[in-house]
């Protein structure tokens, strides 16, 4: 086991390792929002605090990027200037920027990436019976493809908060103990720090982890913590930000209030394409770029029917995965957005792994040939972008859909195009049918169990 999981860390380390030469745009190593964490921990490690004021006026942006970004700032009555992002993920790379730069940034990314891997990894076999070298198998490729190789060196809070997140599964799933409530109290606390957006699926994950506890005085100290951690929460962010969520320090939202961040006339109805466009866009969706990840629909249907044999696997992964999924949906600004694909899902996309691996687990040798064909050919789509990236053709954030990766571009016409209604409707019905298949395979799995273990033994034991 301890080999296994230092293999996945390796792979995920190196997978996004790789991926730090590629620049963000062709003019920036870094770039979008990635300048404003890092001035933030330049910040923290030179001044001890949160204004980026002094970093701004020296310019200091010049150290990891050679064009000057936005401001995003208002410019506070006390002259401070505090960045619109939420402050734990800078509070991280404080030290790695202030030792090494954006590369020290970059590379702790990747530290991360392969803790992520590791714990994947653990939770699939400790927590779920996954065998080991199924869930090797699974993690690595997982790790060595986007998003998740992409965002193991992007400096975005996506992949900490997944870390967190699956942090906060590991400890409901677990036996029952102080250290267990702690653990997943202290993963609910902190994924609202690393971002505001991630409120949800920390809310998922507390009541998931509130269903576990059976005291009713451990059930108390458990909502009262969370109750006087969110207190904490919104009294910090009055008196830095200026208001209930880190928007209230930026200068778009000056205009449009701090919900502006949604859209200022969003329409809901119309983004509820999103729901199936997050896994089968054909350029933002996950499929385009890992085909693995369409395993996730009848490992779900598989999971509606209870066929996974997972113990509070409906409320411990299900729950949160879809708080995740319905942010990236309704409350998002945009789902083809200046960033990397599936970046809104990524906080999720472990558990959505291990809902797989579990139906893996237990699926035929057919199926799994199958997920390890499409798995292998995300793997190989990665492994493009990154040739192309090192040359210089293609960005993180530019021209990516250009890149020259052959399983992209034949799947490109395949999948649904977000906005266009005929290709939308057909693939809701294939997901459909997929949900289906993997739950009436899953009772139908079942029903014969059941009646293995009914009939006597010949001796006449039951």
């Amino acid at each position: 086991m301890r080999w296994a999981m230092a293999g996945v860390a390796l792979v995920a380390f190196l997978a996004a390792a790789l991926g730090i030469g590629v620049s963000a745009t062709p003019n920036e190593p870094v770039a979008v929002d990635e300048p404003q964490y890092l001035m933030t921990a330049q910040s923290l490690w030179a001044d001890g605090d949160l204004d980026i004021s002094n970093q701004i006026a020296a310019r200091s942006w010049r150290e990891f990027t050679p064009v000057e970004p936005p401001i995003e700032t208002v410019t506070q009555p006390d002259g401070r200037q505090i960045s619109p992002h939420d402050p734990l993920l800078p509070i991280v790379l404080a030290v790695p920027v202030g030792l090494a730069g954006w590369v020290g940034a970059k590379l702790t990314m990747a530290v991360l990436a392969g803790a992520l891997a590791a714990l994947t990894l653990w939770v699939a076999v400790r927590r779920f019976a996954v065998p080991t070298a199924l869930a090797a198998t699974g993690t690595g490729i997982a790790a060595a493809s986007a998003p998740l190789a992409v965002y193991g060196q992007q400096i975005y809070p996506e992949l900490p908060a997944a870390l967190v997140c699956l942090l906060g599964v590991s400890a409901i799933t677990g036996r029952r103990s102080p250290a267990s409530l702690a653990l997943l109290a202290c993963t609910v606390l902190a994924l609202p720090w690393l971002s505001v957006k991630y409120a949800p699926v920390a809310v998922a994950l507390a009541v998931a982890g509130a269903l576990r506890i059976g005291a009713r005085r451990e059930l108390a100290w458990f909502v009262g913590i969370l109750a006087a951690g969110a207190a904490v929460y919104a009294l910090i962010h009055v008196a830095v930000w200026g208001g209930l969520t880190v928007y209230a320090s930026g200068d778009h939202f000056a205009q449009t209030g701090q919900l502006g961040v949604m859209g200022e006339d969003p329409n809901f109805v119309f983004r509820s394409w999103r729901l199936i466009d997050l896994l089968v866009d054909r350029t933002f969706g996950l499929a385009a770029w890992q085909p693995g990840w369409l395993l996730l629909v009848p490992a779900l249907g598989a999971l509606a029917a209870k066929g996974l044999g997972m113990p509070w696997g409906r409320t411990t992964l299900a729950l949160p995965l879809a708080a995740g999924w319905l942010v990236a949906t309704y409350p998002a600004l945009t789902m083809h957005g200046y960033w990397w694909p599936g970046r809104q899902v990524v906080v999720v996309l472990p558990l959505a792994a291990l809902i797989i691996l579990c139906w893996l687990a237990r699926a035929g040798r057919i199926v799994r040939a199958a997920a390890a064909v499409l798995g292998a050919a995300g793997v190989f789509t990665y492994g493009c972008l990154l040739v192309d990236g090192h040359t210089g053709e293609v960005t993180w954030v530019n021209g990516f859909q250009q890149a020259d990766a052959p399983v992209f571009h034949a799947l490109h016409p395949l999948l649904a195009y977000y906005g266009t209604t005929t290709s939308n409707v057909v693939w809701a019905g294939m997901i459909i049918a997929l949900l289906a298949a993997g739950f009436w395979q899953a009772r139908r799995a079942r029903s014969v169990l059941d009646d293995v273990v009914a009939e006597p033994l010949p001796s006449g034991r039951p």
